[in-house]
């Protein structure tokens, strides 16, 4: 039981960050880097289409959020 436990909790601590990348026009790199740590490869794609908004959204993206999408398609 434990394992679900942490389990759970790992889920919940994504979802929180992915609603906090997704809100912040600037989220934190610490913030990001936290999140891609936990995440497991079903949760890439989820994760992948936040920043491909960000993007999207942006006149000039930053390198930094760049390189972070196109490392998801290289190691996941």
């Amino acid at each position: 039981m434990p394992d679900t436990d942490n389990d759970d909790t790992r889920a919940r601590i994504v979802d929180l960050l992915l609603e906090k990348v997704a809100e912040d026009r600037f989220p934190s790199i610490p913030m990001m880097e936290l999140l891609e740590d936990l995440l497991t490869p079903d949760e890439v794609p989820a994760y992948a289409a936040v920043l491909m908004q960000k993007i999207r959204e942006t006149t000039y993206p930053s390198v930094s959020m760049l390189s972070r999408l196109a490392s998801l398609a290289d190691t996941r």
